[in-house]
């Protein structure tokens, strides 16, 4: 047969689709492409059958006016849109602005942005108010590909015409305000063409999840979706939530909606009543209900022929028929939910911890039991530490070994999700703890190399490994970065003779750390770069334990969104990527366990890697249950100690 590319992109494997959507997304926030309210090339029509609640919103491409945007909203009830211009200004440069009624920006992000964040109405005229985002659930490229089809045949697709019915629609714009639109029709043949072109786009993508927020606060009928509203599903497995969206039709079971097309015209009232009573199931609120009848961008709807009648049973009603043995289950494990328990103490205990390596009663940095740690260290390379060090973050992050007992204390799946949470807090500060006391021991592993230079050097070279096994094998973005920090500590980077004997010695590890993993690590935090989901067994979470821990974060440098100008657009994009960890905690257990498959264990080293014997190493038995903040403190000006012993400080005297 002929090879049609046309064919091949709306062919794509569902992988392949949730992959790319996700690549976009994973874009710069100055990308417009980066962001899920935005759906590029789509009808308007279809724009209006997504926003489904008063305050959802979505922005796409304008069709009949290349270049600008269209604003589609809910607002009392009603689908308005408002067209966006693209405008060029002249001063002392010429530069592109886009323009809402009398207010103009400087990109649609920052458009979105003030409207989101002033809770402005876009128009006086409408009052409408834009709050929860609509975001897509298929790569804008497979969109186009789709609609652009679609148009060929002659005219938009047009969810009303699945029931041989005409739409009337509200369109604000920015010099006519509030019209009504003529009446479009659609003939038969065209329906069927857009039956066949939307089938294809009925992709099964069970794991991409839509972002909504809470219900509106305003009165609403929320109408039922043709295009991407993706309901959540708890499933059984501890309360993990799914994204689902209907089957493909190539696949349609025999219980799935029948496409017919209209006969004849049907009442626009009946029309409405029709959207709303064969889809009732509120797919797009927040609360997580299942029900399969959630749209997709190709929920095509079975229509009405002939005078007004009560619509057929729907695929809803019969699987609700079909599972009525276990409604009753259901229900009562509703009845007998049981709220998550909001922790309070820390998991780290150093004070009961009991070790074969350290004594009961210890004092800081035990000079045998640093001789042995070093020792043991020296004994295993660096890929062999970086799978111990990975092993135990996982399990304090509760990434896998996670039971159902502890899925039902938490309330959720994975401590990925959970550490977004309010309830949290706990999680997120035993992290803290986790990586800064990891980063000091490394530290002082360093910095207690009393030998020669080239010694000291050898060992900075085997740390520059570790850093770069736990990034690119691995794919421990959180071990990686406290072994960064232990790098980038002024008492280590203040060691110029070490770090030129590294130079020398060690040539290829100082041009890794210098001109791949610094940068790689600065891109992270600024929210440039990010790593590869497929790959990445521990994501990037700093940022996000700094933000919601601001208090409990140690060191005098500022974040990035408090130092760059670009400061919001980084705290965004970090919040953002909140939201993608938690949804991908499934991936990320996965991940850890494939990487981790088949590792023995030697006992001794997972022991120097577990936090309670480090705290206990660093500030003995007594010491270790004291104030974080002081001994955070304390040991810092321990770490300068040893460091000016190395290489003592130049006086200006000598210069």
């Amino acid at each position: 047969t002929q090879f049609s590319k046309e064919k091949y992109l709306l062919e794509s494997p569902p992988e392949k689709l949730r992959k790319e959507l996700e690549e976009e997304l994973k874009l710069s926030p100055a990308d417009i492409r980066s962001h899920g309210w935005y759906h590029g090339h789509i009808p308007q029509e279809v724009s209006e059958t997504l926003v489904l609640r008063n305050g959802d919103f979505l922005v796409h491409d304008s069709l009949t006016s290349v270049g600008d945007y269209v604003l589609t909203c809910r607002w009392n009830n009603e689908v308005l849109h408002f067209k966006i211009s693209k405008i060029l200004v002249k001063s002392n440069e010429t530069k592109v602005q886009y323009m809402l009624e009398s207010d103009s920006f400087d990109s649609i992000q920052e458009l979105v942005r003030y409207f989101v964040g002033q809770r402005k109405p876009v128009t006086q005229s409408s009052g409408a108010h834009i709050y929860c985002p609509v975001s897509r659930t298929l790569p804008l490229r497979y969109l186009e590909a789709t609609f652009a089809l679609s148009n060929k045949q002659g005219s938009a697709y047009s969810p009303s015409s699945q029931r041989g019915a005409y739409i009337k629609r509200r369109s604000v714009t920015m010099t006519d305000g509030l019209t009504t639109e003529k009446m479009i029709s659609h003939s038969p043949s065209t329906i069927h063409h857009h039956k066949d072109a939307m089938r294809n786009c009925a992709m099964s993508m069970d794991q991409i999840q839509e972002y909504r927020c809470p219900l509106s606060p305003v009165g609403e009928n929320p109408l039922s979706p043709a295009y991407s509203a993706i309901t959540r599903q708890r499933a059984h497995s501890g309360g993990r939530v799914l994204a689902v969206i209907p089957p493909s039709p190539v696949m349609r079971r025999s219980s799935d909606p029948q496409l017919s097309p209209s006969d004849g015209p049907v009442p626009p009232d009946y029309a409405t009543r029709t959207s709303h009573s064969a889809h009732s199931s509120p797919a797009h609120h927040c609360s997580f209900q299942s029900s399969e009848t959630a749209g997709s961008y190709c929920d095509l709807r079975p229509c009405p022929s002939g005078p007004p009648k009560p619509p057929a049973r729907g695929y809803v009603e019969r699987l609700r028929v079909e599972e009525g043995r276990q409604e009753e289950a259901r229900e009562e494990e509703e009845k007998a939910f049981i709220p998550p328990q909001v922790e309070t103490t820390s998991l780290f205990k150093p004070s009961r911890y009991e070790s074969g390596l350290i004594p009961a009663e210890n004092k800081p940095l035990e000079m045998s039991v640093l001789k042995r740690v070093k020792e043991l260290l020296g004994e295993v390379d660096a890929r062999t530490t970086a799978k111990h060090i990975t092993l135990l973050d996982c399990k304090v992050a509760r990434i896998f070994c996670v039971t159902p007992e502890m899925q039902r204390m938490m309330g959720v799946s994975s401590g990925l999700e959970l550490l977004t949470l309010p309830h949290g807090h706990q999680l997120r500060l035993d992290l803290l703890e986790r990586f800064y006391t990891m980063s000091i021991m490394m530290a002082v592993d360093l910095l207690g190399c009393t030998g020669s230079t080239e010694e000291r050097a050898a060992l900075l070279h085997k740390t520059i490994q570790l850093a770069a096994e736990l990034k690119s094998y691995l794919g421990n973005m959180f071990g990686f970065a406290a072994v960064m920090r232990t790098l980038e500590l002024p008492q280590i980077s203040r060691l110029e003779q070490t770090w030129a004997t590294l130079r020398q010695r060690h040539t290829e590890g100082a041009i890794l750390y210098e001109k791949k993993l610094k940068p790689f690590l600065k891109n992270l935090n600024d929210g440039k770069e990010s790593s590869v989901l497929s790959h990445t067994t521990f994501p990037h979470i700093l940022p996000v334990l700094s933000l919601l821990e601001r208090g409990a974060a140690i060191g005098e440098v500022l974040e990035p969104w408090e130092s760059s100008e670009a400061g919001v657009d980084v705290v965004m994009f970090h919040l953002e990527a909140a939201r993608t960890i938690a949804h991908h905690g499934e991936i990320y257990r996965s991940n850890a366990e494939n990487k981790l498959q088949g590792f023995q264990e030697l006992a001794e080293i997972r022991e120097i890697f577990q936090t309670e014997f480090q705290m206990r190493l660093l500030w003995g038995s007594r010491g270790s249950e004291g104030s974080q903040a002081e001994r955070y403190e304390k040991f810092d000006k321990v770490l300068t100690a040893l460091s000016h012993k190395l290489e003592p400080p130049v006086r200006h005297s000598e210069l």
